[in-house]
């Protein structure tokens, strides 16, 4: 069995992070957030924000 530390470290957990922190980048756009805010905040490479963003909105 995993334990935390074990799980945080495979790769379906980074995915799966991530992709939850990106479904905040369009409300902190329309707070008037830019994206290399949202990408300081959420942690996440501002190429991959403005593609999702691109993409899904």
């Amino acid at each position: 069995m995993f334990d935390l530390d074990e799980f945080t470290s495979i790769r379906l957990y980074k995915s799966i992070w991530e992709k939850s922190r990106l479904k905040l980048a369009p409300k902190l756009r329309d707070r008037g957030m830019s994206v290399q805010e949202m990408a300081e905040l959420l942690e996440i490479d501002i190429e991959v924000i403005r593609k999702y963003l691109r993409e899904n909105f």
